[in-house]
């Protein structure tokens, strides 16, 4: 009985173990927008897998996010070789927390990708958008990079993964980004979505 038992465990952890790798390539319905008024239009619309509701909600969501996981450098000068010129901005957590939000800068929000959510439950998911130097967007990770701030198509399903918080970190320093190579390059090669 006993060894009947270990086979029907081992069976079962195979099939988890061959569900979670087909996950990896499965991909979602994704929607870039560089406001939250574009969102709101295009589902006014109509016929989208999200709801003017979901566009408020999301918005706030990838702020949120932004605010909690985009990358933070000691200088403009660094964020701005990372996102280009006039994409930077103070970091206002540390400011708020009286941590000199003037030596601490981070990337503007220049939209959001919104995605709706894998299985029955319906629901979207959003991750918050900044320039990157080449004139593109990317996540905060830099796993997910586009072209433009406004389209449509499929993404994969990680592209909606959290990043690491960087709030209250130490934040990169010119040598960091060159020991990294660079925003995003380390996870750059993982995936891209066209836009």
């Amino acid at each position: 009985m006993r060894k009947r038992s270990r086979h029907v465990s081992l069976a079962i952890l195979g099939a988890a173990a061959f569900g979670l790798a087909g996950c990896k390539s499965q991909e979602t319905d994704a929607q870039a927008f560089p406001d939250e008024a574009s969102c709101v239009a295009a589902a006014e619309e109509g016929s989208l897998f999200f709801t003017v509701e979901d566009c408020r909600t999301t918005f706030a969501e990838a702020q949120q996010n932004h605010l909690e996981t985009a990358p933070r450098y000691d200088s403009l000068e660094v964020c701005e070789e990372q996102h280009g010129e006039g994409n930077c901005g103070g970091d206002p957590a540390a400011a708020q927390q009286g941590g000199g939000g003037g030596s601490i800068f981070m990337p503007l929000m220049m939209g959001y990708l919104i995605g709706s959510m894998m299985g029955g439950n319906r629901g979207v998911m959003s991750q918050p958008l900044s320039r990157t130097a080449n004139g593109g967007f990317a996540t905060p990770s830099g796993d997910t990079r586009l072209s433009t701030n406004t389209g449509a198509g499929k993404a994969p399903a990680n592209a909606f993964n959290r990043a690491p918080t960087t709030m209250g970190q130490p934040p990169m320093s010119r040598a960091t980004v060159a020991q990294r190579g660079g925003f995003g390059s380390t996870a750059a090669s993982r995936g891209s979505y066209g836009g």
